[in-house]
């Protein structure tokens, strides 16, 4: 049967009889073009499927490129500065040593507590009472409480915290509190200060 013989013999059929059952029984030219219907649909699918896959690729090849991007872009500014970073951490270091040498060691508080005493004389002060209180130890340093109870004038107070604050090895003052000893004098007061100085800690530093 020839190519125009098949599609006037397609032209004949009545597509409302067809039977979807029985494929091998419509006409040939009808199966023909079924066939090729379905593998152009086969082909755009796949086809649509294939390019989906390769936006998926390519996006994620551009994502990475933009996080390699960064994180050369950082390297090279590290790599670049290296110099600059080895005399920040030599400076540091010395800060730090520095520091150190300010820290009492043990065998140092007892100095420590006969000059802050001399202070306190010496700004006319009378003690009441100067205890050391059990050590708080950090990561780096162990904190070394002293509380110290005086009497004195508002003036001869502000005299000594000034003059403990200047000390060369570090001491700080907080947890104060000033009261006048009676009410009869009120320029007489009482003042109930904690002293912390420092010590280093060699274990925690080691770690």
């Amino acid at each position: 049967m020839s190519f125009a013989q098949s599609m006037e013999s397609l032209k004949k059929v009545d597509f409302n009889d067809l039977d979807f059952n029985n494929i091998g029984s419509w006409p040939g030219a009808l199966k023909v073009i079924v066939c090729i219907v379905v593998f152009v649909a086969l082909l755009a699918a796949g086809y649509q499927f294939h390019l989906k896959d390769l936006k998926a690729g390519l996006e994620r090849v551009q994502a990475q490129e933009v996080t390699l991007r960064k994180e050369f872009e950082d390297k090279s500014f590290r790599a670049a500065n290296l110099e600059a970073y080895k005399e920040q951490l030599a400076e540091i270091e010395e800060r730090f040593s520095g520091l150190l040498k300010q820290l009492p060691k043990d065998s140092e508080v007892p100095g420590l507590l006969e000059d802050i005493t001399q202070m306190g004389l010496n700004s006319g002060l009378e003690f009441e009472s100067i205890t050391l209180r059990p050590e708080v130890a950090k990561q780096f340093y162990v904190e070394l409480p002293i509380n110290i109870v005086v009497r004195g004038s508002y003036h001869d107070l502000a005299t000594f915290v000034s003059g403990v604050a200047g000390l060369p090895r570090i001491v700080t003052l907080g947890d104060f509190n000033i009261k006048p000893v009676s009410s009869g004098n009120p320029d007489l007061l009482v003042m109930n200060i904690v002293a912390k100085t420092y010590r280093y800690n060699e274990a925690g530093g080691q770690q």
